[in-house]
């Protein structure tokens, strides 16, 4: 959090406000950020219990009064110059409503943690570059699917305009639910190489431990049902259920299969609620499901050769250098 709030103290945009939401926390954050009330236009908001990741930024984006949303995580560190260059994006490609970061491990600053989300037609969704050479990978800057919501930028009126991050999800696909309902309501997202933060990447629970692992596979599975317009829906959905079986199969035997199960399970109880919010979405699209599905990647083995994918880049960084 202290690094967080320097490195916001540092930044060259000449004006905006920051709300902190304390969401639960049982250590000193709230006295560190209170130090920093001389320095900032700032606002602390609590929550006595932690609401999730969702309900917190939505909290946290009603509180707020500018025209454009900034949602930073504690773990996300940016450059100097982060804010100043995703605000001339919006202003260069006002054709835009969402901006997403170029993010940097902060742990290993070699490597990205992520240029941009990417969503598969079978409901798999993945940070672009991840875990790719920083020097090599995500220079330019591009149209993607949606932002990584721990360093990212929103039109505040489009973001209220569909409701904001779905609190049901809690944590974890709450961006890419986000961007996909943005997408339905005729918005799209852009990537900005040159907007840099160092993030740590799942500070809180450790991208390992079961709640992340239950989340992510219990989230696909409600936003694809949801959000995937007709008849895509229909036409993608044997991808969708090899998807899960495969993973089903695949976690049992490293030994994770109760936490998978429970995920899918859950997904799968909620089916009458996920059908009727599906209404609400598909009620609401303003663009062809064509162009929606446009955005999304297609190949029907990729969700499946991340891990070799990126093997093979780091492979052909390590040979060249």
């Amino acid at each position: 959090m202290l690094r967080c709030l320097n490195c916001l103290n540092s930044q060259t945009c000449p004006s905006f406000e920051v709300i902190v939401i304390d969401n639960g926390s049982s250590d000193e954050s709230v006295a560190i950020v209170e130090k920093y009330q001389s320095r900032f236009n700032l606002k602390i908001i609590i929550q006595k219990e932690n609401v999730g990741f969702a309900a917190a930024n939505n909290v946290g984006a009603r509180a707020a009064d500018g025209e454009w949303l900034v949602f930073l995580n504690a773990d996300a560190f940016p450059e100097p110059d982060w804010l100043e260059k995703l605000v001339e994006a919006a202003e260069m490609h006002p054709e835009y409503a969402a901006f997403s970061s170029r993010q940097i491990s902060a742990n290993a600053t070699e490597f990205l943690d992520g240029a941009g989300d990417a969503y598969h037609v079978s409901g798999m969704a993945w940070r672009n570059c991840l875990g790719y050479p920083a020097a090599q990978y995500g220079q330019e800057s591009r149209e993607v699917f949606s932002p990584c919501a721990a360093a990212a930028m929103y039109l505040r009126d489009a973001f209220l305009e569909v409701g904001g991050f779905d609190e049901d999800l809690f944590s974890y696909y709450e961006d890419v639910d986000l961007g996909f309902r943005l997408r339905l309501a005729g918005y799209k997202a852009y990537y900005v190489a040159d907007a840099v933060v160092h993030h740590v990447g799942s500070a809180t629970f450790g991208l390992q431990s079961d709640f992340a692992f239950y989340h992510v596979h219990r989230n696909l599975v409600w936003v694809f049902l949801a959000s995937m317009p007709s008849p895509y829906h229909v036409l993608f959905l044997p991808q969708h259920i090899f998807l899960n079986l495969f993973y089903l199969f695949y976690y049992a035997l490293l030994g994770r299969g109760h936490v998978l199960f429970r995920a899918k399970r859950d997904a799968l109880a909620s089916l009458p609620k996920v059908l009727n919010k599906r209404r609400r979405i598909q009620a609401s699209m303003n663009v062809r499901a064509t162009d929606v599905v446009k955005a999304m990647q297609k190949d029907i083995f990729e969700p499946y050769f991340l891990s070799f994918n990126r093997r093979r880049a780091l492979k052909k960084y390590h040979t060249q250098s």
